[in-house]
């Protein structure tokens, strides 16, 4: 469920943890061969344009441009939940096609779909660059205040709708989460990407909206359209420090974030998997993208491919248990 992480990191222990993973992957940057790369760099983002993946992923496409020396071209090739996306990267033999994503077209969506892939086997962890809180927010619909008045309505008939980014996410999987720790009657709104979802959330087409923050978000709070009841993480956000998390109010299981970072295909050249690794980590220290993510209320990450690849591994065989428990169905 998205618990482990290589490294949460404030601004110091970022540049500490860094400085480590820096030296450790610089000296296989001489094994790559020099012409790498020999045409423009693909990026993969599996979701629609606009989202949290879509936004970070051009932030740091820009930023890889100069310092690889070829143009990084961001391709958005949304569908199945980020799978067909992923797909599209394990087929790829270029040396040059890389992926930006969250960990679950890996670690959750093979469980409730059949996807193209070896989520193990096919695709390579090449680094991890953040994980995002993930916010339960109330729409103008819903006229309770607190989470308290969240589990007091889904007690009666009425119940609560709760919308998500889509079937299979892993806020499908919290709301999931806290049906079974309340026995509260949720309804779950599944959507396909972010516009659609964005815009019922600001027409309020349903009472809850669990997601990222990301700037449409981030805008509607600010205007009123959406109201943060909790949030998720091992602590309080600096941004809603008066905002409890899930697990303050009890549930550790619905307490999840979500961790995104790069990927390539298997059969990518190691040397090359450890230069795009370095390279994304010396822009992951910078002030500039730390400041750019705390923004988005996003927290950096780092690590070398090792790492979050271990990382990936856990959170799938953790995923397994989970929705078997759950008792969630593959569509």
């Amino acid at each position: 469920m998205q618990t482990t992480r290589p490294y949460a990191l404030n601004r110091r222990n970022l540049l500490l943890a860094g400085a480590g993973l820096a030296s450790a992957t610089l000296p296989s940057m001489g094994s790559a061969s020099p012409a790498w790369p020999s045409k423009p760099v693909r990026l993969i983002v599996p979701y629609p344009a606009g989202g949290v993946n879509d936004v970070v992923a051009r932030m740091f496409g820009d930023a890889l441009t100069p310092v690889l020396g070829q143009p990084v071209v961001v391709e958005n090739k949304p569908g199945a939940g980020g799978t067909l996306g992923m797909a599209e990267l394990a087929k790829s033999n270029d040396q040059h096609s890389f992926a930006f994503a969250a960990i679950s077209p890996l670690t959750l969506n093979p469980y409730l779909m059949k996807v193209a892939y070896d989520p193990l086997n096919d695709i390579q962890a090449v680094a991890s660059v953040m994980y995002a809180p993930v916010y339960v927010m109330a729409t103008t619909a819903f006229k309770g205040k607190n989470m308290a008045d969240v589990l007091a309505q889904a007690k009666t008939s009425k119940g609560v709708s709760v919308a998500t980014s889509g079937y299979g996410t892993l806020a499908h999987i919290m709301v999931e989460q806290l049906i079974r720790a309340t026995g509260g009657h949720f309804v779950h709104v599944p959507y396909k990407g972010g516009s659609q979802l964005i815009t019922d959330a600001a027409g309020a087409q349903f009472d809850l909206l669990l997601a990222n923050p990301y700037a449409p978000i981030n805008a509607l709070i600010e205007q009123g359209k959406l109201r943060v009841l909790a949030t998720t993480g091992p602590q309080r956000m600096a941004s809603f420090k008066h905002i409890p998390t899930l697990g303050e109010l009890g549930f550790n299981k619905a307490n999840q974030t979500s961790l995104f970072g790069f990927y390539a295909p298997k059969n990518t050249d190691m040397a090359v998997v450890q230069r795009f690794n370095t390279e994304v980590n010396r822009i992951l220290l910078g002030k500039d993208m730390h400041q750019r993510l705390g923004k988005l209320d996003n927290i950096p990450t780092a690590s070398t491919p090792e790492a979050f690849g271990t990382v990936i591994r856990k959170d799938y065989a953790l995923n397994g248990m989970v929705i078997e428990q759950a008792g969630i169905k593959a569509q």
